[in-house]
């Protein structure tokens, strides 16, 4: 019974990969650029194109259970390939924005909102894993923080449960492998509220060094932010910051309650991750 793992390249996919082959378990790891793909040894690769399902059929042989990431170019059609070649169950690396209001227009839970539709419209066994905001997303202040820049931030004390990529990876793996999450829907956080200027205070005490922080306008984060990305994508993350600037964050699900495993924290990140922010 082969588990395939979509995105493959990405830092869950790999460390999903690593666990499942670990426990001796035939493992196959999809991407549409295979020959991109660095896998164990015994570990299967195949090319899976959303947008090109004459891959399906190869990539989904003997196939018994998929790790899959929210992708909606072509999925209506993977599912019912999936259906096909006799998959049994699903488990989905959706988004916590899912669950926010008017989600279907909003670009941050779009592609997660889509996918989940397709898998429950389906006859596939399906498990929902909802993380919120990931403690990596702190490596895009390892630019600034290397280079000993203040962190400019319109809502610092906006409030986050940051979970540890690692700790999704668990989940994800108890998912494929056990029966207690089949067809549920899990929000995922950390196990700690912190606002962004207590996490830049963990960075900092973790490197030994200061971090200033410095509150910008609303209208100057929409200027730096959209440099980089698109401005609907800016005014949903501005809008998501703005609203979670009043109180501490919702502790959800955990390794802990889903486990019985404690719950790795921000602060083992950091330090797993202080090399990302040496100066430069």
């Amino acid at each position: 019974m082969t588990t395939l793992i979509t995105g493959a390249r990405g830092r869950i996919g790999q460390a999903i990969i690593s666990r499942l082959q670990s426990a001796g378990l035939t493992v196959r790891a999809a991407s549409a650029n295979p020959a991109e793909l660095t896998v164990p040894d015994g570990v299967d690769v195949a090319e899976l194109a959303l947008d090109r399902p004459e891959t399906f059929g190869s990539a989904l042989r003997d196939v018994r259970r998929v790790f899959l990431y929210p992708e909606p170019a072509g999925i209506r059609e993977l599912v019912k390939a999936a259906e096909a070649a006799g998959v049994e169950h699903v488990v989905l690396l959706s988004s916590s924005s899912v669950l926010g209001p008017d989600a279907e227009n909003d670009p941050l839970a779009g592609h997660s909102l889509q996918v989940e539709r397709a898998l429950a419209d389906s006859d596939l066994a399906c498990t929902f894993l909802r993380p919120d905001a990931f403690a990596s997303n702190s490596l895009g202040w390892a630019y600034f923080i290397g280079q000993s820049m203040p962190i400019q931030l319109a809502y610092p004390d906006a409030h986050i449960a940051p979970i540890h990529p690692e700790d999704i990876a668990d989940i994800a793996v108890e998912a494929l492998t056990g029966t207690s999450l089949t067809g549920r829907s899990v929000t995922l956080t950390g196990p700690d509220s912190l606002t962004f200027r207590e996490q830049l205070a963990v960075l900092a005490d973790t490197l030994g060094r200061q971090i200033p922080v410095e509150q910008i306008t609303r209208a100057e984060a929409e200027q730096q932010m959209g440099r980089h990305m698109p401005a609907p994508m800016v005014t949903a993350l501005l809008d998501l910051w703005e609203a979670a600037n009043h109180g501490p964050a919702v502790i959800a699900d955990t390794t802990q309650t889903l486990l019985g495993r404690p719950a790795r924290t921000y602060r083992q990140w950091a330090r797993e991750n202080a090399a990302a922010f040496a100066r430069h």
